[in-house]
């Protein structure tokens, strides 16, 4: 059986002593609830932060997005070196504000996969379709490629290595939601790709959430799916309450 992981996504948001803070609060909420995995994704100026502050607590941390050498003449970027030296278990990648903000293409997110996988780190790899495409029936044909083209040249997975968060990207921060009947078709249509790209254990293996607009008045629906096993969570992780509530509901 899969164990339910909630990620919150900061995105861009907290001082690094309103993040400490927020930890302090969710540590407390969170003490009781071992049956679900959590982790936390600041912005890189409150990686440290976050990590120390978390120290104990078996709440995991995660960054946005990395770049994909170890090292190098590369201004501005991040590397999973980095990450992992500051105590990183899990990194996002691929997300749509990347994609749709910064140019990050499926060859990109790829790069960044397997670099991830070199070093420990678990991807949690986004995929998701805009409004137009959805409109256009493209759903599946835009959920497929993504997902193949951002594993392109992995041969081998045994499934508990990744993470695959579907974010259909007319639903984030929008207050709307994909129904979770569609979630958990698309979540069911990735698990059948895994499946025949590596194998059946694979992607039963592998744990898919459901991200956009995810809050506590509808994460119970979400959760209850059979192909949906946890959530990307952005603005309500912001808040100790609902983020809490959110991974209490989660308890199976």
């Amino acid at each position: 059986m899969r164990t339910p992981l909630i990620v919150g996504n900061w995105k861009m948001n907290l001082t690094t002593k309103e993040a400490a803070s927020l930890v302090e609060k969710l540590r407390s909420r969170l003490s009781d609830t071992k049956e679900v995995e959590v982790a936390l994704c600041p912005p890189f100026t409150s990686l440290e932060t976050v990590a120390k502050t978390c120290k104990g607590s078996g709440i995991h941390v995660g960054a946005q997005n990395m770049f994909w050498e170890d090292q190098g003449a590369y201004t501005g970027e991040i590397s999973p070196v980095m990450l992992k030296d500051l105590g990183c278990s899990f990194v996002i990648l691929g997300h749509s504000e990347r994609r749709q903000f910064f140019g990050e293409t499926n060859e990109n997110v790829s790069k960044k996969v397997k670099s991830a996988l070199k070093h420990k780190l678990i991807p949690i790899i986004c995929v998701g379709e805009t409004l137009s495409q959805r409109e256009a029936g493209e759903t599946d044909r835009v959920c497929r490629e993504q997902l193949m083209e951002s594993l392109e040249g992995i041969d081998n997975l045994e499934g508990n290595e990744i993470v695959v968060a579907y974010e259909p990207v007319w639903a984030i921060g929008t207050g709307r939601t994909a129904s979770p009947k569609d979630a958990d078709h698309v979540a069911n249509f990735l698990r059948l790709i895994l499946a025949n790209t590596y194998s059946a254990r694979t992607a039963e293996r592998v744990r898919i959430l459901y991200g956009g607009s995810v809050k506590p008045e509808n994460i119970v629906e979400f959760i209850a799916q059979p192909n949906i096993d946890g959530a990307l969570v952005g603005g309500a992780s912001l808040k100790a309450d609902s983020f809490g509530e959110i991974v209490r509901l989660c308890v199976i």
